[in-house]
């Protein structure tokens, strides 16, 4: 049976502005300025400037008083136009209003693509040829590979295009591919690609003809470096074995990447908080130098009074009233809003001070205290939520270098004697401990962990195995040289 009735109910709310504030807390200082720039290009009550002193207000304010018969010259016809059409008519808004911006700027440049478009163009190939050739070079992959069987490439010609055209042909045009630069583009598997790039070294000495024996017969045995396996196959020693390997490990396994790798653009990083250390005394200072000061345009707040004093209001004249009124509320509202925000990163910051105080004093890592985002948050009063925001995309200036403020935070391991240290000492220690290690017969994470054991850290293989991988470090047997 249905029923009906009424139920108080409390809920917590973010209102626009709040989830505004959250979003500019987020943001870092390049983007502060973007942000800046945008709202001070939609809202022309705010203006970049220092606000003015209370006496010089108080001055203006009896100048108006005594000019408040006389006609006051503003236009608000290029506001208020008859003819004008809200934005909100104009455009489209499906998302939600706490729904962030992840779209990432791509930049314009040519492409590995574009490179062998014009390469191939400059071969001996007839039309048909060059048609097939080119549809070939749009299937490779960002790597330089062709990851399609040909007999599909062939079935895609003749459905799509109505070319028809057999395996073997496909064959040549690819063998024609191949021998664009960079070398090894083309390839169907990474045997192949090292295989066409060994074809095409300059000289043709004993060491490169043994490279491609090594990629011919045991390529399995070399990717998983069993070199005593293809050493003993082939009847010769590890030093005669080795130069070979090396050459083989100097190719290069995505060809299709050199290129991109040349056109990377570099990105500079604007630090938001810089510090400087004299005497043992830590000095914080927010990176505000290409923020500028903002106030509300002193135009506005003169078209506010005149407005809200008129005794008879027209339609126009209250039109004119609440587009200023918007205007300046939105404008304080925003000024607000970067205040807030920087006050609660210089809030967060201190905070990180104080706790990895000893670090920032020398600069020794091992100095580096276990550290997560409760700890700040317990410290500041704040939500969790709030210093991970705060924590996201910035950077400190130091005199050690810059860091990303996440690095500061990591988790904590015990010691035989009940301390408690910080992970990234335990990283450190395992990054030189694999850096001293002997490559014929390199640790593993079992060895690495009792090594650790051994110097009073508790720790369990499969965490050793969890650090190692976020140092980028491979396992034992792919760190094995000859």
């Amino acid at each position: 049976m249905l029923k009906q009735g009424l139920q108080l109910k409390l809920q917590q709310r973010l209102s626009p502005q709040q989830i505004q504030l959250m979003k500019m807390l987020q943001i870092p200082t390049m983007e502060l300025e973007q942000r800046i720039k945008e709202e001070m290009e939609s809202n022309p009550a705010l203006e970049e400037g220092e606000e003015e002193k209370e006496e010089s207000e108080r001055d203006e304010d009896n100048n108006e008083e005594e000019n408040d018969n006389q006609e006051v010259d503003f236009d608000f016809s290029e506001y208020l136009s008859d003819d004008d059409i809200p934005d909100y008519k104009l455009s489209v808004n499906n998302n939600s209003a706490d729904q962030e911006d992840r779209d990432i700027p791509i930049g314009a440049g040519k492409t590995f693509h574009d490179l062998l478009y014009a390469q191939i163009g400059l071969r001996d190939l007839d039309e048909e040829q060059l048609q097939l050739a080119e549809y070939i070079i749009g299937n490779l992959d960002d790597n330089g590979y062709l990851r399609r069987e040909l007999q599909a490439v062939a079935n895609d010609l003749s459905f799509s295009m109505n070319i028809m055209t057999s395996v073997p042909e496909l064959e040549e045009i690819l063998k024609e591919i191949q021998e664009l630069d960079p070398a090894g583009v083309g390839a169907r598997d990474l045997r192949e690609c090292l295989f066409i790039q060994l074809k095409r070294q300059e000289k043709n000495t004993p060491t490169v003809e043994l490279a491609k024996v090594i990629i011919q017969k045991y390529f399995e045995e070399f990717t998983k470096k069993h070199y005593d396996k293809i050493s003993k196959k082939l009847g010769i020693t590890d030093e005669e074995l080795k130069p070979s390997i090396e050459l083989i490990l100097h190719l290069n396994p995505k060809p299709g990447n050199s290129m991109q790798e040349s056109n990377r653009t570099v990105q500079h990083v604007t630090p938001d908080f810089m510090l400087v250390v004299e005497n043992d005394e830590l000095r914080l200072q927010l990176n505000s130098r290409n923020a500028p000061e903002l106030k509300i345009s002193r135009e506005y707040k003169g078209m506010l009074d005149h407005y809200a004093k008129l005794k008879t209001k027209d339609t126009k004249a209250k039109e004119a009233l609440q587009f200023v009124k918007q205007k300046i509320e939105s404008a304080k509202w925003f000024i607000d809003a970067i205040q807030q925000r920087n006050q609660t990163l210089m809030i967060c910051m201190e905070a990180i001070l104080t706790m990895q105080r000893e670090f920032f004093l020398s600069g020794d890592e091992t100095k580096l205290k276990p550290m997560i985002l409760k700890d700040i948050a317990d410290r500041v009063t704040m939500d969790i939520s709030t210093i991970s925001r705060m924590a996201n995309s910035k950077y400190i200036q130091t005199p050690y270098g810059t860091y990303l403020l996440k690095y500061f935070f990591a988790e904590s391991l015990s010691t035989d004697e009940g301390e408690e240290v910080s992970s990234r000492e335990v990283k450190q220690i395992l990054k030189d401990a694999i850096g001293a290690e002997e490559k014929k017969k390199p640790l593993t994470d079992e060895k690495l962990g009792k090594l650790l054991n051994s110097k009073g850290y508790n720790i369990a293989r499969r965490t050793v195995a969890k650090y190692r991988e976020q140092l980028g470090i491979p396992v034992a047997r792919l760190r094995k040289e000859m």
